[in-house]
């Protein structure tokens, strides 16, 4: 009895990653950033608003090119990617987000992000 619990308990887990992941969206950058970074960041956010997922990517991608150090473009390429379906882009970047994330508990502490590199 106790096995079929614990596996119920896992399942249920499981089922429920995406719907807690789902609500996580891109972020904006730390103060002092980039600045053509922190437009281009800006710009791939109120696309996102607007539904644009692929013209947020171009947008995030663009930020991350210009400066690849910042956890935030890393984790807003990543939340993209894993709306198209890109999982092992997405978790390429998750990686880098965790690495560049400079102490950003909202990136370390990222379900989405958790869910995607365990």
């Amino acid at each position: 009895m106790r096995k079929i619990l614990m596996i119920l308990a896992v399942l249920f887990f499981v089922s429920s990653l995406p719907a807690i992941a789902g609500s996580e969206g891109p972020m904006h950058f730390p103060k002092g950033a980039n600045a053509e970074a922190n437009k281009h960041n800006e710009e791939g956010i109120a696309a996102w608003n607007k539904g644009d997922i692929k013209g947020a990517l171009m947008h995030f991608q663009a930020a991350s090119k210009i400066d690849s150090s910042i956890g935030e473009s890393h984790f807003n390429e990543a939340v993209c990617l894993d709306k198209l379906g890109q999982h092992g882009d997405a978790a390429m970047h998750f990686k880098a987000a965790k690495g560049n994330a400079h102490g950003n508990k909202k990136i370390l502490d990222s379900p989405i992000l958790n869910a995607h590199l365990h």
